[in-house]
């Protein structure tokens, strides 16, 4: 028979569909990945091509001089900095505010055609540095009430631009989908005392079946309700409600996390397109017990369609289980 999963994190429920199981091997892209230059001339995130981006944030170069990583304002923002922060009602019901926020575009690496499966410790570590320092800027804004950071790769992903890079978007609310999450969080906290993600850690130390990675700092595992193949979650074994929370030391381990994941990710899957999100609590709530910050990887080799959109309930056709053990021996 299906079986029905609900993550108690999120009270999200998943149907793993046993009558379509597929085997891991089987969600490998199987087509040739499209061969990318090393720089292309019309990139804008391209070196020599500086002048086609807004004037950077900041940038780290090497012993030659040249950037190895840039953070800019995204030239085509979702949210522009100046606004009121007042919310209006139309009419006494529709409410309404500024587009108020940053939107900001940290470009990973020189090479076009570099690839976060393949980058080097170090450069993952630039990678989650600049996460860090610009996470850390923005919140300093009172006007910000949530600070998203996320990477998409490949067209299934939404990506645009093929040049390695992620996004930083600073909000003046707390979404209803964030809110949700905040609150069934906030809800297992009251009943038990205690965090359900400090919880949901021991249980799959325990048991071992979904777990991908673990170093000093954090854990990598397939979550026990996936609502896709390959859907994995990365989270820190001390608790803290907020990705700034982050100390020096744990940097390093999240970026040891990152390579080895998405090297596996590269190898073993072809590299398949995905969603890279970091779920933190909102700006204010730095050392609240309730919520614990993670990094939620969404690979895109399904496709959602009508029932999801109509119930919010995902079918996965994948065991989190058997990609968990696909994963740990790639």
């Amino acid at each position: 028979m299906a079986e029905i999963r609900q993550n108690p994190a999120t009270k999200e429920w998943v149907i793993i569909a046993t009558g379509r199981v597929k085997r891991p091997e089987d969600f490998v892209r199987d087509e040739p990945e499209e061969a990318l230059p090393h720089h292309d001339g019309n990139c804008p995130f391209c070196p020599g091509n500086e002048g086609k981006t807004p004037p950077e944030i900041f940038s780290n170069k090497g012993k030659d001089g040249k950037w190895t990583l840039r953070v800019i304002p995204n030239k085509f923002p979702a949210l522009e900095p100046n606004g009121q922060i007042d919310r209006e009602e139309a009419s006494n019901f529709f409410r309404r505010m500024d587009g108020l926020g940053r939107h900001e575009v940290i470009i990973e690496s020189p090479f076009h055609d570099a690839s976060l499966g393949l980058f080097s410790l170090k450069e993952t570590l630039e990678i989650v540095d600049a996460y860090k320092r610009r996470y850390c800027d923005l919140i300093t804004d009172n006007r910000f009430k949530l600070v998203t950071i996320f990477r998409n790769n490949g067209k299934g992903a939404g990506t645009s631009l093929e040049h390695p890079h992620s996004q930083i978007v600073a909000l003046p609310v707390v979404p209803v989908h964030v809110r949700n999450r905040l609150e069934s969080a906030m809800r297992y906290y009251d009943d038990h005392g205690h965090c359900v993600f400090c919880r949901m850690i021991g249980m799959e130390l325990k048991s071992k079946k979904r777990l991908v990675l673990k170093n000093d700092d954090f854990i990598a595992f397939e979550p026990f309700a996936s609502r896709v193949p390959f859907e994995t979650w990365i989270v820190p074994l001390r608790h803290q409600a907020t990705f700034g929370e982050i100390s020096k030391k744990e940097m390093k381990g999240l970026a040891r996390i990152l390579k080895s994941l998405f090297e596996k990710f590269y190898r073993g899957l072809n590299n398949p397109a995905y969603n890279l999100i970091v779920r933190t609590a909102p700006t204010g709530d730095e050392g609240e017990e309730y919520y614990h910050w993670h990094i939620q990887v969404i690979p895109r080799m399904t496709t959602s369609a009508g029932f999801e959109l109509g119930t919010g309930v995902y079918i996965n056709v994948s065991l989190p289980e058997s990609s968990a053990e696909f994963l740990r021996k790639v």
